[in-house]
């Protein structure tokens, strides 16, 4: 029997089309439930038909059961259920194992490719990034997460124990970019810490999760552990207002508005990622060697994935020294992508005619133009309820970037576009006052190896996950390295054991205080 058979429930290559729809269902109290209702907007990016049979989930009277049934102590913890460490620990070893069978890699790479449609390169780095994570939490390394420290007390029989400690009832809502490793690191992150979250992913790509939580279950993980639910947004709010007495935290990830929305409901029980507007500033110290690899990077950060990326490259500032050698590259780069290879392809979020809006409003702007793309793809099947967009920047006036067009400048556009602005020395000052304004600190990169320009930068800027040299990028895989926003106290982070840590687990001061009594300790006089 192949590995994907002992957990997989459809086919992403011979199934999933209007013949033979994928069907996802919800996992509640430990159960999978066929839903009888499904939702009738989400059609094949590619060709509009229909190929999900995702759950339109109305009743949530069992999730508020299950939420309630968690205690505030968490399913384990320090002093609880320790025994559960190990066995996160153990599926993950045996999850990793299983990923790195081709069969299941290609399973999973093509499964995403399906609903987000980009090149094999961008799903297969989902694929890869999900297994290394889970190799570096095999074993013993999910008790490691646990570990306490101790401190001496003022007395013998007195000792001090800061221990790391869960939440309990938590949330989480991921988006649709990266429908496998944004998902799975959060949900291991909070189940490693002792949490019990509800799970929702966006619809148009939850069948990744779900089935990578198939494959979870069939590791070893328990399948009350969590809860996943398929539904609209006003549901999900919904049950959100209903739990919230009950709900410990809420991780979410998409937008500054429902995320704003969410902190209202929750009164401040949130972490968040809604930082997405990412900037790139080439330095003055132009070297012709580097102007291949730099443009090939701006190319790469601004336009792979279709820009759907939180971290992609929205706001690229180029240093007059560079700008006759690098727009040319850029422009002749971004014609080499082609909707055959998914090099470019459909955006989930935002349609043609919200793009073109966006793009004239920027063009009334005295100076702005736009350098290429602007335009619709051709000879393509993408249902109009998506964008299908070429490639494209608009170049911006740095003197016109301050001021009244500042909001419409850094508005994020989810897609395949970016705002190019050329400057001078003269002109830093306004370059890193537009920083000083953006609010949507995620990644950057100081593509400079000038190390007093790097240090002007950096000292001035507070994104999350900063890139610097010739060689920085905006864009890059959380592993091995804190990937979050800053600036924001309640920023999130994924990648490492001190974002898991963080993220999904508080501190809890424990002062034993056993004796020995003094033989003579009396009673003490009123003083």
């Amino acid at each position: 029997m192949s590995n994907l058979s002992k957990f997989t429930t459809l086919d992403p290559l011979k199934g999933m089309n209007k013949e033979d729809p994928g069907r996802v269902q919800n996992l509640v109290n430990g159960k999978w439930i066929e839903s009888s209702d499904f939702r009738e907007d989400i059609p094949d990016p590619l060709n509009g038909e229909l190929f999900l049979k995702v759950p339109d989930t109305k009743d949530i009277s069992a999730f508020i059961q299950s939420l309630n049934a968690c205690p505030k102590s968490g399913l384990h913890n320090p002093l609880k259920n320790v025994e559960r460490y190990l066995m996160l620990g153990e599926v993950c070893t045996k999850a990793s194992e299983i990923l790195r069978d081709k069969q299941v890699e290609e399973f999973f790479w093509r499964l995403i490719q399906r609903v987000m449609p980009k090149t094999k390169k961008q799903c297969l780095g989902e694929v890869i990034v999900t297994r290394v994570f889970l190799e570096n939490f095999s074993g013993d390394n999910v008790r490691f997460l646990a570990r306490s420290f101790s401190n001496p007390g003022d007395y013998l029989g007195q000792e001090s124990s800061g221990y790391r400690w869960p939440f309990g009832p938590v949330s989480i809502i991921a988006p649709f970019n990266f429908p496998l490793e944004i998902p799975a690191l959060q949900v291991l992150g909070a189940l490693f810490m002792g949490n019990r979250p509800l799970v929702k992913v966006d619809s148009k790509v939850s069948v990744v999760f779900e089935q990578f939580l198939r494959l979870l279950i069939h590791c070893g993980l328990p399948p009350t552990d969590l809860d996943f639910i398929n539904c609209r947004g006003d549901t999900m709010g919904e049950l959100i207002e209903q739990g919230k007495n009950k709900l410990r935290l809420v991780q979410f990830t998409g937008s500054k508005e429902v995320a704003e929305k969410i902190a209202v409901s929750t009164k401040g029980k949130i972490k968040i990622e809604d930082a997405g507007f990412d900037w790139k500033i080439v330095g003055p110290d132009f070297d012709p060697k580097w102007i291949d690899y730099v443009a090939w990077q701006c190319d790469e950060d601004a336009y792979n994935a279709s820009g759907q990326k939180c971290s992609a490259q929205s706001l690229l500032f180029i240093h007059k020294n560079w700008e006759e050698h690098l727009i040319p590259k850029l422009r002749s780069l971004a014609l080499r992508r082609r909707l055959k290879d998914l090099s470019i392809g459909p955006v989930l979020t935002w349609n043609n005619s919200q793009f073109l809006n966006h793009i004239n409003t920027l063009l009334k702007i005295s100076g702005a133009e736009c350098l290429f793309g602007g335009e619709e793809l051709t000879k393509h099947s993408i249902p109009k309820i998506y964008g299908s967009m070429k490639p494209t920047a608009l170049k911006i006036p740095v003197n016109q970037l301050l001021g009244k067009h500042f909001n419409n400048v850094t508005k994020e556009v989810f897609g395949p576009f970016q705002v190019v602005v050329i400057y001078g020395d003269n002109d830093l000052p306004v370059v890193k006052e537009s920083l000083e304004q953006i609010t949507q600190n995620l990644t950057a990169a100081v593509v400079s190896n000038d190390v007093f320009f790097q240090q002007e930068i950096l000292s001035s800027t507070v994104n999350g996950t900063t890139y610097t040299g010739m060689k920085a990028r905006t864009t890059g895989a959380p592993q091995n390295h804190w990937f979050g926003p800053s600036g924001d106290p309640r920023s999130a982070g994924i990648g490492t054991p001190e974002a898991i840590i963080s993220t999904w687990s508080g501190h809890r001061e424990i002062i034993k205080d056993i004796g020995p009594l003094d033989s003579k300790w009396v009673i003490p006089e009123i003083s």
